[in-house]
């Protein structure tokens, strides 16, 4: 495990150098208005669709930490205002979902939550010169400016991580992949993992990808995994497709380990899915419901209280996001009457100085590159629940 962690550790380092050589642009075309006595900072993700699970995550774990921050005197002075849009895991209507928040006086962003439409929006806060944190998208290129940052973890580091827990621990040799060809989040995570797997020795004996047009029937790609002898097939996209894959892999009988990423979170909480298919799926997370410190008891408790149900990562991601906010404004001594612009630059400059505690990692930081500096963990599902490994 010290092994992974040193491999996880130089990935960061890495995604970090790549990132800092795309972050730059010019910074001047923000709003020239400032705020009110409230600072409003909007959100963006799927509240419907197929992605939904992660949006409403997002939202709720968002509210949360702002409910808390507004009862204990808000940020400086000042309380938040938290608006949030739905984007159906769409690019345009992300945009759209950005232009509206805009016309409301957003003066930061948190979000976008999935990684294609976080790309399209990164590029109108750039132009308006507006502090955006994803708290969940991981495409190098969602954050690739200056005033971008993450919560989570980049693709390239999943995927190195990935192939280097599955190498070193040695889970399996010969290896399959599915991944989703038309999705950026799903790619990347492919590409990085298939040359890491490569430089670790994994024999990856079948790579076979799909689209969102054809993301209902995994037959195809599942019998050339069978026939190739894979004893672990990875999947690198997101719960609802896992879930179908999980689901016909049974049906096929076709039995190895499954192993995705964080877009394997929220698998056990489709709308009619037998959690026992699920049963021994590992994957990649920064975060735990069951962790014992008193941070993440108390999220955990107080998100149940509201929702009657477990948080997971990307709820967490979005409650650490806004405290990560919160605590790049008070560094800095912003107050809401600033512009967007004024706000922004503040908060750029904090970001490489804080350092936060939070439910996904204690002592974040960040550098120019905008990518946090944290260690993610490997949970597995055991009878409809997640266990750290």
């Amino acid at each position: 495990m010290k092994r992974f962690k040193k491999i996880v550790s130089i990935a960061l380092v890495a995604t970090m150098v790549v990132a800092s050589l795309v972050g730059c642009g010019s910074k001047d075309k923000g709003a020239a208005e400032g705020g009110g006595e409230t600072f409003k900072i909007g959100g963006i993700g799927p509240t419907t669709g197929g992605a939904a699970v992660y949006g409403q995550a997002v939202a709720n774990g968002a509210q949360i930490a702002v409910d808390e921050i507004n009862a204990a005197g808000g940020i400086n002075g000042a309380q938040i205002e938290l608006k949030f849009e739905d984007d159906e895991h769409d690019a345009e209507k992300a945009v759209n979902a950005y232009n509206t928040l805009k016309d409301w006086g957003m003066q930061a962003l948190l979000g976008t939550v999935t990684s294609t439409p976080c790309i399209a929006v990164v590029d109108k806060t750039n132009e308006d010169n507006m502090y955006q944190l994803t708290p969940s998208g991981t495409a190098v290129d969602a954050i690739k400016h200056d005033n971008a940052f993450r919560v989570c973890f980049s693709d390239p580091n999943q995927g190195v991580a990935s192939a280097a827990y599955i190498a070193d621990e040695g889970i399996a040799q010969k290896v399959a992949v599915i991944y989703d060809s038309s999705d950026a989040y799903s790619s990347g995570i492919n590409e990085t993992f298939a040359a890491e797997a490569a430089a670790k020795g994994l024999e990856i004996v079948a790579s076979e990808a799909f689209t969102a047009e054809s993301n209902s029937d995994f037959s195809v790609q599942l019998q050339k995994a069978k026939d190739a002898g894979a004893e672990l097939v990875f999947l690198p996209f997101y719960y609802q497709e896992a879930s179908l894959v999980l689901k016909q892999a049974k049906d096929m009988e076709f039995n190895p380990i499954f192993f995705g990423c964080d877009g394997m979170d929220g698998i056990l909480d489709v709308e009619g899915f037998d959690a026992s298919l699920a049963d021994g799926v590992r994957f990649l997370a920064p975060f735990s419901s069951t962790a014992t410190d008193d941070m993440t008891v108390n999220f955990v408790e107080a998100y149940k209280k509201a929702h009657d149900e477990v948080p997971n990562q990307f709820a967490a991601d979005a409650y650490d996001g806004i405290y990560i906010i919160k605590a790049a404004i008070e560094h800095a001594k912003l107050t809401p009457d600033m512009s967007v612009s004024e706000l922004c630059e503040g908060m750029k400059k904090a970001m490489l100085e804080i350092k936060v505690d939070g439910v996904t990692a204690k002592a974040l930081t960040w550098d120019e590159s905008g990518e946090p500096q944290k260690e993610p963990m490997v949970l597995e599902i055991k009878d409809g629940v997640y266990n750290v490994l």
